[in-house]
């Protein structure tokens, strides 16, 4: 794949839905181990989940304690984040370490602006990249080669309000909730005339909603050689049909999702239950209203395929190949990946850890909350006749590019439901189209 200009991708990027990456704009190390490269001062450290920096903060200072080197983490809301990248892109500060997403990843790594990672590796004690979940290293890995250190990964629940399945004299959802079960329930709970509804979600609801109802179905959003696209998949519109019932039926006024997101819908108890991914327990945890009426369960299952499918995505700790500290950086992502600072990340409720074997402890940093919904679809299935299925994902060099359009492309489905197939049909060849000026 040719090199590209890259800082029309980048601001491109800045309408993301989702956690984002940084990039510095140098040539990348052929081994990222010359020797040097370390020099006084902070490391510059770029997130962008202010639900996130206390656990964060607190594990870069130990790393301080041990190593005596100052770290500085910088917290950016989403498009200053955003601005930020474009501006070292252009030939800017950027910072030293960062996170990165599967959106961006590919246009980073393909375009030598991440420290190669290879050599630091191999000679790392503390490093061993089959012991982190493959879906996420996946991501990360580029002709080989690895650009990133697992941070996390996450799954997609079913979160619910207990006060108002209460309300209602109605059972909790558990595992053995199918869809049509949902569905059902979501129905006995919505009462538009009170602006009370059974579900909410929005177009730009992709890995936390409908994609993992499309693979539930045996439906596809991309093939797996990442060329063509799966919205026109005859199991993909059965897929999206249920959806459109759902935004007819139990989901506010798409003007009001579209003005409101979501997870401040259930926040305020207006609706009963959303589909959510685990990055969000921080905040479910400081929200007074959440943390008093809300719980979680497993995503259901389809009933004919007999799968329970969670989009499974992750971030991963890079370093700009323009660092002039490229050992210092390394060894700090060294630090965050090593297994005993991927068992404090899950103890401090930070998000579900990378390395294996060491998520269980997140579920215990909360007693707010069930949260084995979430860690639960990493193992076997409990139910008869069910599968679990973690679900890599969709990814291609500029995904940005086609989920933005996808966005908009829908609006008019979620405005009208019964548009929905020829929305869904009509945005398969526009991303066609996409991925494949991609390959040009």
């Amino acid at each position: 794949m040719k090199k590209r200009l890259i800082s029309a991708l980048l601001v491109s990027a800045m309408c993301l839905s989702l956690t984002a990456c940084g990039g510095g704009g140098g040539e990348s190390s052929d081994s990222g181990s010359s020797g040097g490269g370390s020099s006084s001062g902070a490391i510059r450290v770029a997130i962008w989940d202010n639900n996130q920096q206390p656990g964060i903060q607190e594990i870069c200072d130990l790393f301080t304690e041990e190593t005596g080197i100052d770290v500085e983490v910088e917290v950016k809301e989403w498009d200053s984040y955003w601005t930020l990248l474009e501006a070292g892109a252009s030939g800017g500060d950027m910072p030293d370490v960062f996170w990165m997403h599967a959106n961006n990843s590919q246009i980073y790594m393909n375009n030598d602006m991440l420290l190669k990672l290879d050599d630091y590796i191999e000679k790392s004690d503390k490093i061993d990249m089959s012991k982190y979940l493959p879906q996420v290293t996946a991501l990360y890995t580029y002709n080989d080669s690895y650009y990133a250190v697992p941070k996390d990964y996450d799954t997609i629940a079913l979160w619910y309000n207990k006060t108002m399945f209460d309300e209602a004299k109605m059972d909790y959802p558990d595992e053995t909730w199918t869809w049509d079960d949902m569905y059902d329930a979501a129905v006995k709970l919505t009462d538009k005339d009170n602006n009370k509804y059974g579900y909410a979600l929005n177009v730009s609801n992709d890995q936390d909603s409908y994609w993992n109802m499309i693979y539930s179905k045996g439906g596809y959003v991309l093939s797996d050689d990442h060329k063509t696209s799966g919205y026109d998949d005859p199991n993909t519109l059965k897929a999206m049909e249920y959806v459109g019932k759902l935004l007819s039926d139990v989901c506010p006024p798409a003007s009001v999702m579209a003005e409101t997101a979501t997870d401040v819908l259930f926040e305020s108890g207006t609706v009963a239950m959303i589909t959510q991914g685990s990055w969000m327990v921080p905040a479910f945890k400081q929200n007074e209203y959440t943390a008093e009426n809300c719980d979680v369960a497993m995503i259901p299952y389809d009933k004919e395929t007999g799968i329970r499918a969670s989009i499974c995505n992750g971030l991963g700790w890079a370093a700009a190949a323009s660092t002039k500290r490229p050992d210092d950086c390394w060894k700090l992502i060294e630090w965050l990946g090593s297994e005993e600072m991927q068992i404090k990340q899950a103890e401090l409720g930070v998000t579900m850890s990378a390395y294996e074997g060491t998520s269980d402890a997140w579920a215990g940093n909360t007693d707010l909350f069930d949260l084995t919904g979430h860690l639960d679809m990493a193992e076997e299935s409990k139910v008869e006749g069910v599968e679990n299925m973690i679900v890599e994902y969709p990814f291609t060099y500029n995904a940005v590019k086609w989920t933005q359009q996808c966005q908009k492309d829908l609006v008019a489905a979620w405005d009208d439901p019964s548009l929905m197939e020829e929305k869904c049909k009509e945005f398969a060849g526009t991303m066609n189209d996409i991925i494949a000026q991609e390959n040009n």
